[in-house]
């Protein structure tokens, strides 16, 4: 008798690995049935800096979580982040061939194949290719086979990275005897699993604050418009207490979680907290507001950047949503204060309510939605991938 396939979603990120295993089940539906977590080793702003430790920790994590759901995993997913992740929109075309002017399949394929024929530098490698609507002769269509008109389009939010930091990851998983099925952006992943359908719909930015990057993804109409990576995170806050206070990072990281907040007004310019609290040798009193000033410049530029690199996209139609979610998210006033930037309601972004209590936490979006993600798209029948990086660099006909 065959039991139901077991997938596992890796995250391979800064401050853990985390690695979930579910079970596939009907209608394209999961349950979650272990998981194993390790503090991380080896990765700075989301990239593997030390191979050995990185891969030692990323085994110890897949080995956990196949001990604690009892059973080997089948196919992993992995979460891909990094600041070496760029995007662009890739647009295709096709004539409508068929003699009574109605879309067929070939032309659906002759206009996805142009769109995916870019080139790209040497050494970049395309991660994922996200769809847009179709066009047809100009107009959105869901889907065009048996349409009438004269010429289809359709466009792609193409992501590339860098060739040697994406197979760092991939052999990291190879080591333990398994291969990567497939790689998802993070912040799909965590759109995945922290903004609701409808939100998408009407437009959403979900911005997941992580250890060593920021992801984002902005939707509208359901469709993934554009993504981006930020290589700012919870530690360059962090860093940016124990250099402006003069302190070390251990005492800026409990000082940060004990007294940050991003809501200056409701601090007074008098008060003060101890250091430590210990009132032993080098304890010290620091003014609150210049904590919480340091974290809100910080905090400030992070959306800065993100409000700058979708300029463009926001002129043309705003989001009526914002969701944060990431670890980093959690800082007091985050989201008071994405709200009072973005002039958007903001709204903090939790997995769904069927995950486990202890796992459903905002650090752990990215991993539950590429879980969610890998139970959407998981072949009925699919051989196990010998190498994805030859399949990514078959996906475009350039590249061969």
């Amino acid at each position: 008798m065959s039991r139901n396939k077991i997938i596992g979603a890796v995250e391979i990120g800064t401050s853990k690995v985390l690695v979930l295993v579910g079970e596939l089940g009907g209608e394209q539906s999961v349950s979650l049935i272990g998981y194993g977590k390790k503090i991380s080793a080896g990765i700075k702003k989301g990239e593997i800096i030390d191979f050995n430790d990185a891969t030692k920790v990323t085994h110890a994590a897949i080995a956990e979580a196949e001990r604690s759901a009892g059973v080997n995993i089948d196919a992993i997913y992995l979460s891909m982040s990094g600041g070496h992740l760029e995007g662009t929109f890739n647009r295709g075309s096709a004539h409508v061939s068929s003699h009574d002017g109605r879309v067929v399949e070939q032309d659906v394929t002759r206009a996805v194949e142009d769109a995916k024929s870019r080139r790209l530098p040497e050494r970049r490698l395309y991660v994922n290719h996200v769809r847009n609507p179709f066009l047809l002769d100009g107009k959105s269509v869901r889907s065009p086979v048996g349409l009438q008109g004269d010429n289809l389009e359709v466009g792609f939010w193409a992501v590339h990275g860098d060739e040697n930091a994406i197979g760092n990851h991939i052999h990291a998983i190879n080591g333990f005897g398994l291969d990567v099925d497939d790689m998802i952006l993070s912040s799909i992943c965590s759109g995945e699993s922290s903004v609701f359908p409808p939100m998408k719909e009407t437009g959403a930015l979900v911005i997941d604050i992580g250890r060593g990057t920021t992801d984002y993804a902005l939707y509208r109409n359901n469709y993934v418009i554009r993504t981006g990576v930020v290589c700012v995170g919870g530690d360059h806050f962090t860093n940016d207490l124990s250099m402006g206070l003069r302190i070390n990072t251990r005492s800026a990281e409990d000082l940060k979680k004990r007294e940050g907040t991003l809501l200056i007004d409701e601090v007074d310019n008098k008060q003060k907290v101890w250091l430590r609290g210990d009132y032993s040798i080098g304890d010290r009193e620091i003014p609150l507001r210049s904590i919480h000033k340091i974290l809100k410049v910080r905090a400030e530029e992070l959306f800065l950047v993100i409000k700058d690199e979708l300029s463009d996209l926001i002129k043309e139609e705003a989001p009526r949503h914002i969701v944060l979610t990431g670890g980093g998210s959690q800082l007091r006033g985050a989201l008071e204060l994405a709200s009072e930037f973005f002039g958007i309601p903001s709204e903090q972004g939790y997995p769904p309510n069927w995950v486990d209590e202890s796992l459903r936490i905002p650090e752990n979006s990215t991993a539950i939605g590429l879980m969610l993600h890998a139970a959407k798209h998981y072949p009925a029948v699919q051989q196990r991938s010998s190498g994805l990086i030859r399949k990514l660099k078959g996906m475009f006909t350039s590249q061969r």
